[in-house]
């Protein structure tokens, strides 16, 4: 039988976790800047629109 033990991710080679982060963080400001600029086409469609 092949062994099943976990995986301890944080000392496993090839990790990067500062990249990981990095990414992440960008992610979150696409999504954030990404729904402000959706919400201000929204307002102004509504404004010139109607």
């Amino acid at each position: 039988m092949a062994d099943h033990s976990e995986v301890a991710y944080t000392t496993a080679d090839g990790n990067d976790y500062v990249a990981h982060e990095q990414t992440y963080e960008g992610f979150l400001m696409l999504v954030k800047w990404g729904t402000i600029s959706v919400a201000i086409i929204l307002i102004l469609m509504a404004y010139f629109l109607v």
